[in-house]
Formats: C-alpha cells, structure tokens, sequence
C-alpha cells in the first residue's frame, strides 16, 4: 500500500472529533436562524396585539399588512395574513419579552403554531414546549403526545430540561435543518433545494463512474469555462475512455 494511503495513527479519532463538530456547528447555526425568526414573529406579533389594543386596529389591517409586505418580501410565505394572525396569537401567548428567546425560540415556527392551535391552557402548553425541546420531538410526534394527554401521565412538568439543543440526530433537529420557513424567511428556499439536488445528482454520478472501473473518472464540477470574455460554468466535468464528457443543464451527454 502507496504511503500516502496509509492512516496516520490517531487519525480516525481527529476525524470523528471534526465531523462532531462540523455537525455540532451546522445545527447550531439551523437553531440561530430558527431563534431569530421566532423572535421576528413575536415582535411583530406584539406589535399588532399592542396597535390592535390601544388603537382599535380591526383584522382588516393584517390583511393589509400582509399585501404589503408580500409586496415587499415577493415569494416570502412567512407574511401571510394565517401567518400573521399566528404571531399575534404567539404574542398574546407568551406576552413576557424574557421567556420568548430562553424557551418559545427553540422550538420551530411548525411546532409553536401546533401548541397553539390544541393547548390553551399556558402550563399544559408549556410542559410540551419544554418535553419537545428536551426530547427532540418531530412535529408529528408532538402532536401524538398531546393527542394522547402525555402530561397527564407524566404527572408533574419535566424537570431536568438543562440542554439547549436536542442531540443532532433527533427528529427536532433534523426539521430545524430542513424547515421550509427558515429557507423562505432567508429567501434561500429555490437555489437551495436547487444546490441539494445538485449534490444529491453528483453523488450517483460520480459512484456510476468509479463503479464502471478502468478508464472512467469523475474529474469535477462546476468547471469554469471563459467564452469571449464570459465565464460559463460545466456541470460534471468526466472523462470515459479517454475522451472528455460534460452533463449539460437537459441531462443529455455532450462529448467535446
């Protein structure tokens, strides 16, 4: 075996370390974004209560606000009148500013909207924020938990939620990841899914060539090409027996 195959001896420790990491780092980053949304949500939640209180505001102004700001922000879905009517209702549920980041933000925009939507009561409702937080629970279990009274064969509220992240392969975090809001509110949500189906089409490909043996390589993608002055860039770039071939945007091979 070549030397520069061989594994270094503590190699496979620093690996694992590093790709604890990287995924520690990525949820992480999915929770930051998450939080600041909620927080967005609540402010302009309060905002409507505290106009719609003082002022008399009727629901007619959240459909005006919601056309305006659709205006404003094309193809954010995060601004619908619904969504709007939502953040008033989260305002109103949790009206206490120091609660919202510490416990109501790390929970997703899907998960909150189904405690507000089946629980009432503010301590019930609660004891599943904190029991899907601490748990890691998926949106679906969430719901399962509260259509069985899991509370109340619980008994008392949990109380050794001391994490504020769930583990990285819970469900909770894998949604937090891949939430549809946090893309549309970053405005990321086309190019995104775009880039993942991307990648998801490199993989195969590239696993077709090297399984395909002698005289197939995957060289790179996203080659970049100058023509008159203008830089283009090339799917897959590959070579199969000896010629080069490129994946054009329509999925048909173009040999050069």
């Amino acid at each position: 075996m070549s030397k520069s195959l061989q594994t270094p001896p503590g190699y496979a420790d620093l690996l694992a370390e590093i790709k604890t990491r990287v995924r520690t780092a990525q949820l992480r980053a999915a929770f930051a974004v998450s939080r600041e949304l909620i927080l967005l949500y609540w402010s302009i939640g309060e905002d409507i209560l505290d106009r719609q209180q003082a002022e008399g505001w009727g629901t007619k102004v959240i459909e005006r606000l919601a056309k305006d700001l659709g205006t404003e922000f094309p193809g954010v879905e995060g601004f619908s009148s619904r969504n709007l009517k939502y953040m008033r209702s989260l305002a109103e549920a949790w009206p206490e500013t120091e609660i919202v980041p510490q416990l109501v933000a790390l929970l997703p925009w899907g998960h909150l909207r189904v405690l507000l939507d089946r629980l009432k009561d503010r301590k019930t409702r609660e004891w599943y924020l904190r029991a899907a937080v601490e748990h890691g629970w998926s949106r679906n279990i969430l719901v399962h938990q509260i259509s069985s009274r899991l509370h109340e064969r619980e008994g008392k509220a949990l109380t050794n939620f001391q994490q504020t992240l769930p583990p990285p392969d819970s469900d909770l975090a894998v949604q937090i990841v891949k939430d549809s809001y946090n893309f549309d509110f970053l405005t990321l949500a086309p190019t995104s899914q775009e880039r993942e189906l991307e990648r998801g089409l490199l993989l195969h490909l590239r696993d077709l060539l090297l399984e395909l043996g002698r005289g197939c390589a995957f060289v790179c993608s996203q080659f970049p090409l100058e023509v008159d002055g203008q830089t283009f860039y090339l799917d897959p770039l590959s070579t199969m027996f000896g010629s080069t071939a490129t994946l054009s945007s329509n999925s048909r091979w173009v040999r050069s």
